[in-house]
């Protein structure tokens, strides 16, 4: 499957924004330029973190209050 660049103006008019299509025209990956994108990148990238980080075990307020203070 052969993947190219395309120009992201000519599918959704977003300067900075260019997807890798494959040899049917289907989106696989996007280039984003952060210089123009930084924010974007930033608040979608802690958004999936986010997501994965949501089955890790929780610990209550008090547990890390006394973690931190050193109590048991």
């Amino acid at each position: 499957m052969q993947q190219m660049l395309t120009d992201s103006s000519r599918l959704h008019k977003v300067k900075g924004i260019n997807f890798l299509v494959d040899g049917g025209n289907e989106k696989q990956a996007v280039v984003i330029d952060l210089k123009k994108h930084r924010d974007l990148w930033e608040d979608f990238y802690d958004t999936l973190l986010t997501k994965q980080r949501a089955k890790d075990p929780r610990e209550s307020l008090e547990q890390v209050r006394n973690r931190v203070l050193g109590k048991k």
